[in-house]
């Protein structure tokens, strides 16, 4: 078994099988979308023909939906998935939150929670295309509140764990948030159980191989519920043992296809990395600073067959590549070449 050959196919990093960016979402289950702007490269550069204007199509038609789901963080889902991962996630997400205000002495009364909510949704069904923060801002003020921007992101969180809130229309730089009931008004009420088992089988379908670590890791969900799964999955997954660790596959999972000397310049946050509670098959434990830090920051990173190797800049006119295993910027030519012309698509 070649492990990163397996993640570059199953992960669409290369010989990719999706035209849409709706496919690859679907695919995927979720994308992690923390970052705004590159949330659209990470989803775009695993379609056939990379294309921000078709992402941003998909977007603003409601097809891809963004939110705080999985840990608590920024995720895209398709519509079709909203509802079944929002119902199986959001309990363990908003929990997790209320943890974290607690530690950080955040404290919101249940009379607040209520009065915010009617507030930010008027707001946000009277702006056309969504609101932003700014919006929202003001609208408080209009009704005597005055909150920063930390506060109110707390707020924003647990409406759209309550399935009140989800993302608008694109905006080059500033999120939108829209009502759900405006967004996707058919609610689609889904088994734990089958949620369950659709979320792992995406997961491994798209991550493979990866470890049982690595599925809690990224889907927040616990022992018990992986035990659930694998057993509704039933003879769909397997283990294959390498380098002293198991590691779970699919009976679908793709083996033929990849290129030697194949560069790709990669979104921060991109699940490539962030799938994984263990990063070191493809970033050396010494090296990961260069790729996230402790606090959870990602950078964009740059793959040679898999492994990271250096980090570029995606908003420049050139994407100023900086490694730290080897100077290989001639190689980088192509590829800057393809996402350029992504942006123009």
């Amino acid at each position: 078994m070649n492990p990163i050959s397996l993640r570059l196919l199953n992960q669409q990093l290369c010989c990719q099988q999706y035209a849409t960016p709706e496919e690859v979402v679907d695919y995927m289950g979720a994308v992690q979308a923390q970052d705004y702007r590159m949330m659209r490269w990470a989803v775009a550069m695993r379609t056939r023909k990379p294309s921000l204007q078709a992402f941003k199509n998909a977007y603003d038609k409601g097809s891809i939906i963004r939110l705080h789901l999985m840990r608590g963080t920024w995720q895209l889902l398709t519509e079709q998935n909203y509802w079944a991962f929002l119902q199986l996630c959001a309990p363990k997400a908003a929990a997790a939150t209320k943890g974290w205000m607690k530690s950080n002495k955040v404290v919101i009364s249940d009379e607040e929670l209520m009065k915010v909510r009617e507030i930010l949704s008027e707001a946000a069904s009277s702006k056309a295309g969504g609101a932003t923060n700014d919006d929202f801002a003001e609208a408080l003020a209009a009704n005597g509140m005055v909150m920063d921007s930390y506060r109110l992101s707390f707020h924003l969180r647990m409406l759209e764990f309550d399935g009140v809130l989800c993302s608008g229309e694109l905006q080059p730089m500033k999120a939108t948030y829209s009502l759900v009931e405006e967004r996707l008004p058919h609610k689609e009420i889904v088994d734990r159980d089958e949620a369950l088992a659709r979320l792992a089988k995406l997961y491994f379908r798209s991550r493979q191989p990866a470890t049982i670590e690595d599925f809690l890791w990224w889907s927040g969900l616990t022992m018990n519920d992986f035990r659930k799964a694998a057993e509704m999955l039933g003879d769909y997954i397997h283990t294959e043992k390498y380098q002293g660790r198991e590691f779970y596959l699919t009976d679908d999972c793709r083996t033929r296809g990849v290129r030697k000397g194949k560069y790709l310049l990669v979104a921060p946050y991109d699940e490539y990395l962030i799938s994984y509670k263990s990063r070191d098959l493809v970033l050396e434990p010494e090296l990961r600073h260069h790729a996230h830090n402790n606090s959870g920051i990602f950078q964009p990173i740059i793959l040679k067959d898999g492994e990271v190797c250096g980090n570029w800049t995606p908003h420049k006119a050139a994407c100023n590549p900086r490694f730290f295993k080897g100077e290989h910027i001639s190689a980088l030519e192509e590829e800057h070449r393809i996402y350029k012309l992504y942006k123009q698509r």
